[in-house]
């Protein structure tokens, strides 16, 4: 009967370096990761508290829809938008 496997073993006895490098992320992506999830939580928090004035209530949902596209664009670009700060090329 052959032997049927999914996937190839991985070694994890680094601990937390190989989880993260088998995933793709180092440790500034994670953290890029997690600010980014905090300011969309800001965000949607925003959205959540606008006023019934239609013109307050405009400025504050631009402003939070304005935050949660920071908050994108710094979860899908943020680790290569930071890493030619601490990785100088040159």
């Amino acid at each position: 009967m052959p032997k049927f496997t999914l996937a190839k073993p991985i070694d994890m006895s680094g601990g937390f370096k190989d989880f993260f490098d088998t995933i793709g992320l180092t440790g500034g992506g994670l953290v890029t990761k997690g600010i980014a999830a905090v300011i969309a939580i800001i965000a949607l928090r925003m959205l959540l508290q606008l006023s019934s004035d239609p013109k307050g209530a405009l400025r504050k949902g631009s402003m939070a829809v304005g935050t949660l596209f920071v908050a994108v664009v710094l979860a899908l670009y943020g680790d290569t938008l930071f890493s030619t700060v601490t990785n100088p090329q040159g």
